[in-house]
């Protein structure tokens, strides 16, 4: 598959993934209270459909990566690595979400309330702050010397990542969801959420555009020459 391809699919799955969790943030703020088990069972089901286009997005920037500097392959294993753990980390709470909602017979809050609730907390912030770190890091360093996106992405990369790892001690300040600063927190885990999917968002249609001046030609075959003696 040629550069530009890769790129193109890269980009498209990428913006497709970040589109479908800018619509399921939201959804997790429409109520005050408990919120209803369509409203639970909606935004797991778009919150999981979008992991599996970010899979897409990072396999995808394992093999650019790949193309572009074969010596980097380690770093792109890193990359791919680090997102696929956090799609993971998000698979299982949102399991835990929607099993809760199916299983319980009332309205309750999922993210607070529920047998699995508690189990959720590090998955969804500290845990998913560091895997999301890493991954920004690694990404940064790779966009920076390899000059394979804008500068603004390796840069935009690091102060992220930096956001990310500064939620790590929420761990210390309680489980209320109500707070911006805690282990459950609406700032350690939707907000992060949403600034994460925006980043994402603008990243995939830079990626989407730059497949435009990338190589388009695959790699060419050459018939070995034959000398016929005289």
């Amino acid at each position: 598959m040629s550069e530009a391809l890769v790129r193109r699919y890269t980009g498209l799955f990428g913006i497709i993934a970040s589109a479908l969790i800018v619509v399921q943030v939201p959804l997790y703020f429409l109520y005050s209270g408990a919120p209803p088990d369509w409203n639970i069972l909606t935004r797991s089901l778009i919150g999981i459909v979008g992991c599996v286009f970010y899979i897409l997005l990072f396999t995808g920037l394992r093999q650019l990566i790949h193309q572009v500097d074969l010596a980097s392959d380690w770093i792109a294993g890193v990359i791919q690595s680090a997102g696929l753990l956090w799609v993971a980390m998000v698979f299982v709470p949102q399991s835990m979400e929607a099993g809760a909602a199916i299983s319980v017979a009332q309205d309750i809050d999922t993210t607070r309330e529920g047998p699995f609730a508690a189990a959720q907390y590090l998955m969804q912030g500290l845990i998913s702050r560091l895997l999301m770190g890493l991954f920004l890091i690694a990404l940064g360093i790779v966009v920076m010397r390899l000059r394979l996106l804008p500068r603004w992405v390796g840069v935009s990369a690091y102060v992220l990542a930096a956001i990310n790892l500064a939620f790590v001690p929420a761990l210390y300040f309680g489980d209320d969801p109500a707070n911006f600063y805690s282990a459950q927190g609406w700032g350690t885990t939707a907000s992060m959420g949403m600034l994460w999917s925006l980043w994402t968002l603008a990243v995939s249609i830079s990626i989407l555009r730059s497949s435009r001046r990338a190589p388009a030609a695959t790699t060419a075959w050459h018939s070995p020459s034959i000398s016929i003696p005289s």
